[in-house]
This record gives C-alpha cells, sequence and structure tokens, in this order.
C-alpha cells in the first residue's frame, strides 16, 4: 500500500488534517486581507471594549454555570453576537462548532425550521459531554410570529440540556412570551471612550497614519456603532495615504462640517435665490445628497445659542417632514426649495430675537 506524501512545511502538514471549508474561513478572518471587523472581532469575554456590567454579569453566570436563556438587544455594531460567541468559546473551547448551533436572518427561519432544524439540534444530548448546548438565533426580530410562537414551546421543552440566545435589534418585534423566558439585556452605543480605545489598538496593529482630525471623524460618522467605525477605518485607509478629517469625510459621502457651516450661513444671511444656487453648487461639487445635508443641520440648530426656542421648534419639526419625504422618493429640487423657504420665513424672527 503506497505511504502518504510527506511534507516538510509545517504548515501545510497542520492544514492538511483541517476541512477545506474552514482552512478557508480562517483565510477570510485571519489573514492579512481580512475584514477588520472580523480580524479585531474579540475572541474572549475579557476582550470585549464595553458593557462591563452585563459582561461581569454573564461572567459570573458562565463561571458558576447557570448561564439562563438570554435575549441580547439594541442597535447593530454594539457587540452582541461578539458577546455570546466570545461566551461559546469560553464554555465549549474546541468543540464549539459541534455544541453550538448559529442562524442568522439570511437563513430560513420559518416555522418548519423551528420544528426540524432546531427542535432535532436541541433535543440531541452530546454523549462526550455533560454541558448544555447553545442555540444562537442572530436578529431574531425577523422571524415569522408563527415561529417564534412554535419556538416558544421548543425553547420549554428542551431547557434540560439546551440554552439559547436571542439576538436582536428591536426588542418590540419579538412576542412577549419569548421575552419572558429568557433575561434580557441591552447593548446601548458604545460610548466615546471604548471606542477611541479599540480603534487606537487597530491603527496601532495595522500601522494607519492618522492626520489631524481623523480620530474625531471616525468617531463622529460611526455613531457608537463599532462595525460601521471599523468598516469607515478600513475603507478610508485603503483609499487615502493619511485618515484625516477631509479624507474620511470624503470616502464615506458625508459632507464636511465647513460644508455645513457653509450651508447655515448662506440659509440664515442670503435671499432666498441666492441661498437655493449656493447650495445646489455645493451639492454638484461635492456630490452631497440632500438628505445627508438635513441631518448634518439638525445637531446645528441646537448649537446655535441665538436661535429663540420657538424658532428652533418650527424648524426642527420642518426638517423632520423634509426628511420624511425624501424617503419617499419626493423630488430633491423641490424638498431643497422647501427647506430654503423655512429658513427665510423664521429670519425676521430670528433678527427680532437678536434685536
Amino acid at each position: 500500500m503506497a505511504e502518504p506524501m510527506q511534507t516538510d512545511d509545517p504548515v501545510a502538514s497542520a492544514a492538511a488534517g483541517q476541512p477545506k471549508q474552514k482552512q478557508k474561513v480562517d483565510r477570510l478572518t485571519e489573514g492579512r486581507d481580512a475584514p477588520w471587523v472580523e480580524k479585531y472581532r474579540p475572541k474572549t469575554l475579557d476582550d470585549v471594549a464595553a458593557h462591563k456590567e452585563i459582561i461581569d454579569t454573564i461572567k459570573k453566570l458562565t463561571h458558576e454555570n447557570r448561564l439562563p436563556h438570554l435575549l441580547l438587544y439594541g442597535p447593530p455594531g454594539t457587540g452582541k453576537t461578539s458577546t455570546i460567541l466570545a461566551v461559546a468559546r469560553q464554555i465549549y473551547g474546541g468543540a464549539m462548532q459541534n455544541m453550538t448551533l448559529e442562524l442568522n436572518a439570511s437563513d430560513d427561519r420559518g416555522i418548519d425550521v423551528v420544528r426540524e432544524q432546531i427542535q432535532d439540534f436541541a433535543s440531541t444530548r452530546s454523549v462526550f459531554s455533560n454541558k448544555f448546548k447553545l442555540v444562537i438565533l442572530d436578529e431574531c426580530d425577523a422571524m415569522t410570529r408563527d415561529a417564534q410562537f412554535a419556538l416558544r414551546r421548543v425553547i420549554e421543552k428542551y431547557t434540560r440540556n439546551t440554552r439559547f440566545c436571542l439576538i436582536c435589534n428591536y426588542v418590540s418585534k419579538i412576542i412577549p412570551a419569548l421575552q419572558s423566558r429568557c433575561t434580557r439585556f441591552r447593548f446601548p452605543p458604545l460610548d466615546e471612550g471604548h471606542v477611541r480605545d479599540r480603534l487606537q489598538h487597530v491603527v496601532d496593529a495595522e500601522k494607519v497614519k492618522l492626520g489631524p482630525g481623523g480620530m474625531d471623524a471616525l468617531v463622529t460618522l460611526g455613531g457608537g456603532d463599532m462595525r460601521r467605525t471599523l468598516n469607515i477605518l478600513q475603507s478610508c485607509h485603503m483609499a487615502c495615504d493619511v485618515v484625516d478629517e477631509k479624507g474620511v469625510y470624503l470616502t464615506t459621502g458625508n459632507p464636511l462640517p465647513s460644508d455645513i457651516e457653509s450651508v447655515v450661513n448662506w440659509l440664515l444671511n442670503e435671499e432666498f435665490t441666492a441661498a437655493f444656487q449656493s447650495i445646489t453648487k455645493l451639492q454638484i461639487d461635492r456630490g452631497v445628497a440632500l438628505v445627508d445635508i438635513v441631518r448634518e443641520l439638525h445637531p446645528w440648530m441646537f448649537n446655535i445659542a441665538a436661535l429663540p426656542p420657538k424658532v428652533r421648534i418650527t424648524l426642527v419639526e420642518k426638517l423632520a417632514d423634509i426628511e420624511h419625504r425624501l424617503a419617499y422618493g419626493c423630488s430633491e429640487q423641490l424638498q431643497l426649495g422647501a427647506l430654503v423657504a423655512a429658513f427665510s420665513l423664521v429670519r425676521d424672527d430670528i433678527v427680532a430675537a437678536a434685536q
């Protein structure tokens, strides 16, 4: 019988015993060209950047082997999936693939999947381990109500040997019967300090050249979403030699703060036609959408101290109406006219208040 082929390459020898799919995943998430979101995803609970109270509670429950069914909810990019995957690695180690079932919103998760795939996994006990199994349902607010009602009974029936972790953005879309069976943890947007610390770690590891205002721009545009912030950083690093404020805003297509300052100046000081033409020219030159200008104008309304409360209320209400109409596909030119008109109508009130 022919002997197996020998190789002097230790990497090739180690890879020879792994499935091809596993090797491919490793290269995608750990290689030099991997997305930074996956490359720097926390591997342990100690690596999770924020939510200290939640992490400490889950650590204690895991250490005492008293982990309940979990419901993790909050905005995207705040560490929900990373937390439960870190828990799974801590509990199962190398047996994680066999002891966990992870389903995402991209998978078919109708009532048939609950009755077949999830129930089959939850109903079987592990022969070589006395630990419970873990079912992770990511973005479970996309599940149909029928599937949620079916899942309610599955959770109740197989509690002895299976734990369920439901992850969603909107807890209001989860039926009360499922919520009552889980311990709920809310993951709020990450605060600025934790985002800066994690960004600095990635910047140092990848040798990114940060320019003036680059870090502040990343934190502002990320909005507490670590996934979005890292994607912006990687995109800007690939597009620009130096990650500075201008590069970050141009890469993402957002208007620069200086552009918004110019828009505010035109709206408050120029005549209707001149302001309309100036903003139109800015949109053409910078390639900026009106909805981005409206969104960036909103915080300015609260930063201008000279605005009387009544005027500020009127403008914020008008901005909300314009954004709503833009979301439904109304003409940008018409809505730009409505924006300039709203400021023109309150200009007299602003002047009277200043005097």
